[in-house]
């Protein structure tokens, strides 16, 4: 029963720099810092669930064996991003020398420690700039790795000092090969179709894939995972629903019959954001819309997301968007 209540996540992360899915430049730039035993202060960047931490985790074990809880330090920035963490926690963890030496297993481990700042991008200003004080200071005993979701949020003084490595999100292929791989160790019951479905709601973040598997397994009650499955727990919208609310609103006089459907979704609990996305990549891809429309409703589908990440209204935001598609559609009814 243990062995079932470990998180996939956890269950099938990488051990290895090697075994690090698809990002294969900075997979290679690590596998030769390992073997040379020469790490720099590394800046990992890129959309979540990449594989930013799994893989200088991995790159940690292969550089410090069984003193791998010894030399590393793991924080979530995100959490602890004042600058007495950074004074106190990091500082305290930096500061102290360690030796070259041969761990248990023979293995020849380097004279330096290892910080995983997580999220670091969430940082204030002055602790960045006490960070950076840090790493110049004990540069000689203890490496940094700060991972962040946008580089442009860390000061120039941070950057210039590290290896910067942009992780971008999976492919679909290695997503689908990683899904499968976990699917058959688990006895998990999936058609192509289903496969292909996870990795299209997760968007490039293996992450969110492996746990929306394990989720539908669980309720799948050790069955087959039925397409629908996969639609009810990601949150999406029908395709088809969306599609008929586009070319509903290319019709005369459609707001109020858009107005209904939309009372419906949210009912239905769909979230507002998660239909903002899929209005977006319809409209984008639309064949009956004019490209001057597009950039209309584009721009609109833009402001309505960052009001609601402001805290707006939620209904309002919607039928604002379906307004404008609404005026913007028209010349092409007409």
């Amino acid at each position: 029963m243990a062995e079932r209540a470990v998180p996939w996540v956890e269950k099938y992360r990488p051990r290895t720099v090697t075994d690090v899915a698809h990002q294969t430049e900075v997979v290679d730039t690590l596998r030769k810092a390992v073997e040379t035993r020469n790490l720099p202060h590394l800046i990992f960047y890129g959309p979540p669930g990449t594989g930013k931490t799994s893989t200088i985790l991995a790159c940690a074990r292969d550089l410090y064996g069984s003193d791998f809880k010894k030399r590393v330090l793991e924080l979530n920035a995100s959490d602890e991003r004042g600058i007495s963490i950074v004074r106190n926690k990091i500082k305290s963890f930096a500061m102290v020398a360690v030796n070259a030496k041969t761990n248990a297993e023979g293995q020849s481990i380097p004279p330096y420690k290892l910080i995983v700042l997580d999220e670091a991008d969430s940082m204030t200003t002055d602790a960045q700039s006490a960070l950076r004080r840090t790493m110049e200071t004990y540069c000689r005993i203890t490496r940094f790795c700060i991972i962040c979701n946008y580089v442009s949020r860390l000061i120039p003084p941070i950057t210039s000092r590290c290896a910067k490595f942009h992780f971008k999100p999976l492919p679909k292929q290695a997503t689908l090969d990683r899904l499968k791989m976990i699917a058959a160790a688990e006895g998990v019951g999936c058609s192509d179709r289903v496969f292909a479905l996870i990795e299209e709601q997760s968007e490039g973040d293996m992450r969110k894939a492996i746990q929306m598997m394990q989720s539908l397994h669980r309720l799948a009650m050790d069955g087959e995972i039925a397409e629908q499955a996969v639609l009810d727990i990601s949150g999406a919208v029908p395709a088809e629903t969306v599609r008929a609310l586009i070319a509903g609103c290319q019709q005369p006089n459609a707001f109020k019959q858009i107005q209904a459907e939309v009372d419906a979704l949210l009912l239905q609990g769909y979230p507002a954001g998660q239909l903002l996305a899929q209005l977006s990549g319809e409209v984008v891809s639309s064949a009956t819309l004019p490209d001057v429309a597009k950039g209309v409703i584009s721009k609109g589908l833009a402001e309505a997301d960052k009001h609601l990440v402001d805290g707006a209204n939620e209904y309002l935001q919607l039928l604002n968007v379906f307004a404008i598609i609404c005026r913007s559609a028209a010349p092409a009814a007409a």
